[in-house]
């Protein structure tokens, strides 16, 4: 199982610069285990307007239970969104918080 290293600012950092597209092989791995994790709790994005706003939800892990949508957690750009759900997934793995500031 790949395990979190909340040592590697690098690797988040690398994301925050460029949530969409390619990366590294290691920061690639990580995003395979935030994005491959079990729905229950799991934090997604809802397309509220193609290219315009998205809202953070989270899923109930049941089929066919609703989304709980976080109304106050809306987001005017993907990758903004991106990186709030990305933020917390890394606590969720590490157990901290990412700086403000990234190396």
């Amino acid at each position: 199982m790949i395990c979190v290293d909340p040592k590697r600012l690098d690797l988040a950092a690398e994301f925050m610069a460029k949530p969409i597209g390619a990366h590294s092989a290691e920061l690639q791995q990580i995003l395979g285990l935030f994005r491959g994790a079990p729905p229950e709790g799991k934090h997604v994005l809802v397309c509220l307007e193609p290219h315009r706003k998205w809202m953070l939800a989270q899923m109930d892990g049941r089929p066919g239970k609703p989304l709980k949508l976080h109304k106050n957690q809306v987001f005017r750009s993907l990758e903004e969104a991106e990186r709030a759900v990305f933020r917390m997934r890394w606590k969720h793995y590490t157990g901290r918080s990412l700086p403000e500031k990234l190396p």
